[in-house]
């Protein structure tokens, strides 16, 4: 338990986020371990500036007390050129979503992609990793991506509409990852690239309330393959009800929310969260429409 006089003022900077489940879930972990811990959305939608603003939001907030910021969309990689360390995963991703200000210096992290890593072990303990196909390969496919390959996949096949920005990211990794069989497909190729794999990873923004539906043919998969979802609105999209229905072991999308959370709690606060209670806490924010 913490002194009283240990607190915590930390914001979220991105467009869009006024009702971001990201503070409530921080703020109540925080109770639990008797921090005083306030988070605070700063929307640059509600004050008119765009992302090229980050790196003035940052100084004010340092100037005013603030210990940490998580960064969204669209600074995740416009705020890299505002920091003045940057952890080598995050450098490699070239996107930061954390920021812990240390002595009046800027840190920055990413917990999108350790918050994939901490879901696979929550949610899918012992999940066969000897070949995964993504679909998807955007910012949070990115993230994906190297997660699943510092989490041990030997081969990954990785299949976008941007068949250019697939081959792109092909050759990011296989530069940090030489030892594994890293390839971009395409449509024609991916039944058989299933039909191999042990696990399947929709990245892609199919099945949120704005797209519904599937990113693939539910004939595809079988009983022995383990799906995730990086779509957590809804929490159940139609790709995990099906996968479910079939006998896969799945993964929703809430699972990474909730674990780049849990990651980002521990970098400010050097607290260890407790990932089964802020996920049923993200599942209670969600029941109630938030």
């Amino acid at each position: 338990m913490s002194t009283v006089s240990e607190s915590h003022l930390v914001g979220l900077i991105g467009e869009g986020i006024t009702r971001s489940l990201t503070p409530p879930m921080h703020e109540r972990e925080a109770d639990q371990h008797g921090l005083r811990y306030l988070y605070r959305p700063v929307d640059l939608t509600e004050i008119s500036r765009d992302g090229s603003a980050v790196g003035e939001l940052l100084q004010a907030g340092r100037d005013l007390g603030f210990n940490a910021f998580n960064i969204t969309h669209p600074c995740k990689q416009l705020v890299m050129d505002h920091l003045d360390a940057i952890s080598d995963d995050a450098r490699r991703l070239g996107a930061v979503n954390t920021v812990l200000v240390r002595d009046g210096s800027f840190i920055g992290d990413n917990t999108d992609f350790s918050g994939f890593g901490t879901a696979m072990s929550q949610g899918l303990p012992d999940a066969g990793l000897d070949s995964v196909v993504q679909l998807g390969t955007g910012g949070a496919g990115a993230a994906v991506a190297y997660a699943l390959l510092k989490a041990g996949v030997q081969t990954l096949s990785l299949m976008d509409l941007n068949a250019g920005r697939a081959a792109e990211r092909v050759a990011t990794l296989e530069g940090y990852f030489p030892d594994r069989q890293i390839t971009a497909i395409g449509q024609t190729e991916l039944p058989q690239a299933l039909a191999g794999a042990d696990g399947l990873v929709n990245a892609t923004p199919v099945g949120m309330h704005l797209h519904p539906g599937l990113p693939l043919d539910a004939g595809l998969l079988r009983p022995g393959h383990w799906v995730a979802d990086v779509v957590y609105r809804p929490v159940e999209t139609e790709l995990i009800r099906t996968a479910d229905s079939l006998g896969c072991r799945v993964l929703d999308g809430g699972y990474m929310a909730v674990g780049q959370a849990v990651d980002a709690f521990g970098l400010i606060t050097g607290r260890t969260a407790d990932a089964d209670r802020m996920r049923e806490h993200f599942l209670e924010l969600i029941a109630q429409g938030r």
